[in-house]
């Protein structure tokens, strides 16, 4: 059986190549702290090299000299200050074996330069670089990797996952790790997932138009994709204005199936929002649509909509937002995972972030518990393949 290959996200390798700073540029130390191949590790940071390079234009000699002056009156500040607290810091094992002064090294390793510590204790770099090799198990390696992967698959999954999402999205990836492991590095490092808002509800249903019965009655399981959908509109604030979002929801594969923005917040909207549904999916006769009771959802040009098309249009109990429960929790999951941390200066940003989120990461990338850890797009697949 071939090995499965293991993916490094972008994230990960700008971690690593961080890490290799901290350990005053040696990529060897560096890969047999993470347990990555030296070979790897060294690609990654040749790239980075040439990206930081790149494009260097405007050349202007009197400023880079001048810079110059100034990084080496620091470097020189820093050598002093280091001259001065090594001794004091380091006071206890001045007189001990070299082994308690390599583990003062190791531990200090990111506030002091080895080499200086080297120097001041009065042992040699190679020797330490020897007790290193020795020191470090494979155990530990594991765990500064896994470390690292933590970290950048928090950022990955725009910090929405729990530790039990977070280990399904790594373990999908190819990478050895534990459950157990996930979970104490993210208490470790208090790695914890956005903080969410109370819900809001905008709906106005003080009309006299006529409203569907509830069909669906909060039974939101069902056995395939496009036998019910759920729909209902969202704001988002920017700088210009309002934004207003209709997004239509399948129950089964948790997918948005239609989705539609616009600064006003009309009938057309959710007409917009259900046809781009229908024209994606094109659902057979009979799937219901449901929706809260809000003025747009009962105009004439929806329910026409609804009719030309066969489908069964459902309704909320007046004022009852668990009717429509699954919508209003991607509702949270947008809001928690992207809009309430941005500011938007145009509509336009927003609307780009927003279609961003929905087509790339939540459709495709977001995998959810209640999928059996799975993505919106992999349920949708998996049902017609195995159909087939």
């Amino acid at each position: 059986m071939s090995k499965k290959r293991v993916e490094y996200s972008d994230t990960f390798k700008a971690e690593a190549i961080a890490k290799i700073k901290e350990n005053n540029g040696n990529i060897s130390q560096t890969a047999k702290e993470l347990g990555i191949p030296m070979n790897t590790l060294a690609n990654w940071h040749r790239k980075a090299e040439s990206g930081v390079l790149a494009g260097t234009q405007n050349y202007n000699p009197e400023l880079i000299a001048a810079l110059d002056e100034i990084k080496d009156l620091k470097k020189q500040l820093k050598i002093a200050q280091e001259e001065r607290e090594i001794p004091k810091k380091g006071n206890g094992v001045l007189c001990q074996e070299p082994v308690a002064k390599y583990a003062f090294m190791q531990e200090n390793r990111l506030k002091y330069c080895i080499q200086r510590m080297a120097t001041l204790f009065e042992v040699s770099l190679s020797g330490y670089y020897d007790w290193l090799k020795r020191g470090i198990s494979k155990r530990k390696q594991h765990h500064n990797r896994c470390e690292l992967l933590v970290k950048s698959a928090h950022m990955d999954t725009k910090e929405s996952y729990g530790h039990e999402r977070l280990h399904q999205h790594l373990t999908n990836q190819g990478h050895d790790i534990s459950l157990y492991m996930v979970r104490q590095i993210k208490q470790e490092h208090s790695i914890y997932c956005k903080r969410h808002k109370r819900f809001k509800t905008t709906t106005d249903s003080n009309h006299n138009k006529p409203v569907y019965p509830n069909l669906l009655e909060q039974q939101f399981d069902v056995v395939a994709p496009n036998i019910a959908w759920v729909s209902d509109i969202t704001y988002i604030w920017t700088n210009e204005g309002w934004l207003y979002l209709a997004a239509v929801k399948d129950l089964y594969s948790k997918e948005i199936v239609g989705y539609a923005l616009n600064k006003r917040m009309t009938s057309d909207l959710v007409c917009q929002a259900l046809n781009n549904a229908i024209k994606y999916k094109r659902p057979a006769k009979g799937l219901i649509v449901h929706s809260d009771r809000g003025s747009q959802y009962c105009s004439y040009q929806y329910r026409q909509i609804i009719q030309k098309h066969g489908l069964a249009g459902s309704m909320s109990r007046k004022g009852n937002c668990y009717d429509n429960a699954p919508i209003e929790s991607f509702w949270g999951q947008l809001k928690n995972e992207l809009i309430y941390h941005k500011v938007y200066e145009t509509r336009q940003q927003a609307i780009a972030d927003v279609t961003r989120y929905i087509e790339i990461f939540y459709n495709r990338q977001r995998i959810q518990k209640g999928l059996g850890f799975k993505s919106p797009a992999q349920v949708f697949q998996d049902f017609y393949r195995q159909a087939a």
